[in-house]
């Protein structure tokens, strides 16, 4: 019997000359346009130079699409992409990891802070992460449009039954539905988003920019803890991970997930020792930019 919650939302917004524009698309678009927007205003907060933003929200992207398709590609089906290789490239068929995602875009503003900033790159993943909390929740919305990434079967009243045969369906098939299930895809959109209220309120109000690591290890510690825990809720994204989880209780998600909730707690921990410093770029510092240029 199907719950009174039963989400039949189409993944595609409309389509132009044979060109879907599905809503995940559109989310993760939204979500990027609105980050570079606060990520400016905090960059101007602490009088960096504004080509620094533009610069920035072309590597974050960058990094983003390609890290989380190579970390699906990896992480969830290298089994069959290494027998397939040209199909990694196929990344409108769907298929991103979180977790590469993360991996490049740290690798991205090391590269960013070496070339632009000449900054340590935790001055800009402290200012990044904020707006790319509120990204992820997006992006996970986006998930839910898609019908995918939700969890086990619940008794709960709040709980969602998914189209199964979205392609059928949008052909004209009649849909088949999941058993009601826990709408993970929206825990973990709430997760995030208060995960961003919180970032924000800290750099703001509490001043927390001057506290190197703090904002960056809250992020960590926020976005990958909840992830681990939601996991458990979560139904496994790919065959081998039931095995896995009967060998040693973790899925891939929460495996990888521990790295960072022990790097979050190190940073948060480091950041809170010893007196603040500053954050806000230097007339100096400023000049030594120009000179680089």
């Amino acid at each position: 019997m199907l719950s009174s919650i039963v989400w039949n939302a189409d993944p595609t917004m409309f389509s132009i000359f044979g060109l879907e524009i599905r809503w995940y698309g559109f989310l993760f678009a939204i979500g990027f346009l609105i980050g570079y927007y606060i990520e400016a205003k905090i960059f101007k907060n602490d009088k960096a130079p504004e080509e620094w933003c533009d610069k920035l929200f072309v590597y974050v992207i960058v990094a983003t699409i390609i890290g989380a398709r190579l970390g699906h590609c990896f992480f969830y089906g290298w089994e069959y992409y290494s027998e397939h290789p040209w199909e990694i490239l196929k990344i409108w068929e769907g298929g991103l990891a979180s977790h590469g995602g993360a991996i490049a875009i740290l690798i991205a503003i090391f590269i960013f802070s070496k070339k632009v900033t000449h900054r340590s790159m935790i001055w800009v993943l402290d200012r990044l992460v904020i707006p790319v909390a509120l990204v992820a929740s997006m992006i996970r919305l986006g998930n839910l449009m898609n019908h995918e990434i939700y969890g086990y079967e619940t008794t709960m009243p709040w709980g969602f039954n998914f189209i199964t045969n979205i392609a059928a369906w949008q052909n004209g098939a009649e849909p088949q539905y999941t058993m009601t299930s826990h709408p993970t895809q929206i825990y973990e959109s709430l997760s995030y988003l208060i995960l961003f209220v919180t970032l924000m309120f800290m750099y703001w109000k509490r001043d927390m920019g001057n506290r190197r690591g703090v904002l960056f290890g809250t992020f960590l510690l926020w976005v990958f803890g909840s992830r681990f825990f939601i996991e458990i809720l979560k139904q496994p994204q790919e065959l081998f991970e039931i095995e896995m989880m009967e060998r040693i209780w973790l899925n891939m998600g929460q495996l990888l997930s521990i790295p960072f909730i022990i790097a979050g707690i190190y940073f948060i921990i480091k950041g809170n020792q010893g007196p603040k410093k500053s954050g806000k770029i230097s007339h100096r510092h400023s000049h030594i930019h120009r000179h680089y240029k």
